[in-house]
């Protein structure tokens, strides 16, 4: 994806970009998980749009190969302050996340997950 206007004067952290398959199928995924929407949609990828509009914003760009290795960077979700953690992390089992175990110990305050392409991302305590 291009540089975009819509990044001018929004500050030093314009979009977060996952890198995917499956644009498409994967922000069907994250639109639902996080509450943002699309804003534009290509074949070769998806912006998902924060409430309010402004960046960063989330960007699912296709790449031929599959993902193979573990995240170097990866997402933390919050849920909103009456949710509950467990709640959530079912929820978004139940729209294609898979528990994974990375190591993390029983004691952590935060549930690891894997998004519908192995993506890990963890579901944090209500904030």
């Amino acid at each position: 994806m291009s540089t975009r206007d819509r990044y001018r004067g929004t500050g030093p952290l314009a979009a977060i970009v996952l890198d995917t398959t499956d644009p498409a199928g994967l922000a069907d995924f994250w639109e639902q998980a996080v509450g943002w929407s699309v804003g534009s949609r290509s074949v070769d990828g998806v912006s998902l749009y924060r409430s309010g509009g402004l960046p960063p914003d989330l960007d699912l760009v296709r790449v031929p190969d599959p993902k193979t290795v573990r995240n170097r960077v990866h997402l933390d979700v919050a849920p909103w302050p009456d949710d509950d953690r467990d709640v959530k992390a079912a929820r978004l089992v139940g729209l294609g996340a898979r528990m994974i175990d990375v190591g993390q110990g029983p004691e952590v305050t935060w549930r690891v997950l894997a998004d519908p392409e192995g993506g890990e991302f963890c579901v944090l305590r209500p904030r």
